[in-house]
């Protein structure tokens, strides 16, 4: 799941089409030389014949952090410059008149199927990430979040890790769209779950629950480091200027209830759980966070 604004995935997925485009075209012409034993194109004889494809172009272009690090995108890049150095071993052999083992042959089609596996991997993933987003604030939206949180109880009924989620209510929300309006309101939404989904950990979620409800799932997570995670973001959030207005700075504090995936338990359970206790929180004086027990709050 990729953090990077709707823009930023948009303008990536185009510039991935129009790329692996180029590397068809340049995939077609090299079989095209190959085959009809035609005089081939110098640069993909050259040292970094990887860097000057048009693909590679595009690929060595990148500079948006989180892409760099991502580990398909960094697969892409290994795979990409074997393929090239393997074409480059038919291109010498056909410029020799030399045969091409079958092994030769097949280890650069098996290079290009990875290549190609890790491009539409990476276009699933950022459609993945597009296609269930929601479109103000940037978090997951509930298209996919009870059949997500399903496959997580499903790891817990197994024993295979612990898991807590979380619901945060904005507090006193109404009252900015009152004073202020939609647009204003929208803005501190937008800015709010952005410093949550900042301040998280890589492998947790949040997703937009609802109006100014989100829902924040911390996978391996104890109610106790839960408690201390979510207790942190309160206080983050309570300190955090949303927007300004002029020269009024906007913050707003957030109450939040914690409860466990049981294995018992369905995960509307769960849910309902988390509710009550953000139901405690509120009515306790908002701006804190309740833990859910078994037995009660």
């Amino acid at each position: 799941m990729f953090k990077m604004n709707r823009e930023i995935l948009e303008s990536t997925l185009r510039e991935l089409d129009q790329a692996t485009y180029n590397h068809d075209r340049w995939y077609k012409e090299l079989i095209r030389s190959l085959t009809c034993h035609l005089t081939h194109d110098e640069r993909d004889m050259a040292e970094e014949s990887f860097k000057q494809c048009r693909f590679g172009q595009w690929y060595y272009s990148i500079s948006n952090e989180e892409l760099l690090k991502h580990p398909t995108f960094i697969s892409i890049g290994s795979e990409h410059l074997q393929m090239h150095k393997l074409a480059t071993r038919l291109l010498l052999a056909g410029f020799n008149n030399e045969p091409t083992s079958p092994m030769e042959y097949d280890n650069f089609a098996n290079a290009l199927d990875r290549l190609r596996l890790n491009i539409e991997t990476l276009k699933h993933e950022i459609e993945e990430t597009l296609y269930n987003r929601d479109p103000l604030t940037g978090a997951r939206n509930r298209v996919s979040m009870l059949s997500e949180l399903r496959q997580i109880l499903e790891m817990v009924k197994r024993n295979a890790q612990n898991a807590t989620i979380s619901i945060m209510d904005i507090d006193h929300f109404k009252q900015i769209n009152d004073r202020y309006g939609h647009p204003v309101g929208d803005a501190v939404l937008k800015s709010l779950a952005e410093y949550v989904m900042e301040h998280i950990r890589p492998y947790d979620v949040v997703y937009r629950y609802g109006g100014e409800e989100f829902l924040i799932c911390m996978n391996n997570t104890e109610l106790t480091t839960a408690s201390v995670i979510v207790d942190r973001l309160r206080e983050g959030l309570s300190q955090h200027i949303a927007v300004h207005i002029g020269s009024e700075a906007i913050t707003l504090s957030a109450s939040f209830g914690i409860a466990r995936l049981e294995p018992h338990n369905e995960i509307e359970t769960a849910i309902k759980n988390a509710d009550e206790a953000l139901y405690h929180a509120k009515h306790a004086g908002r701006n804190r966070v309740e833990v859910y027990q078994e037995e009660g709050v």
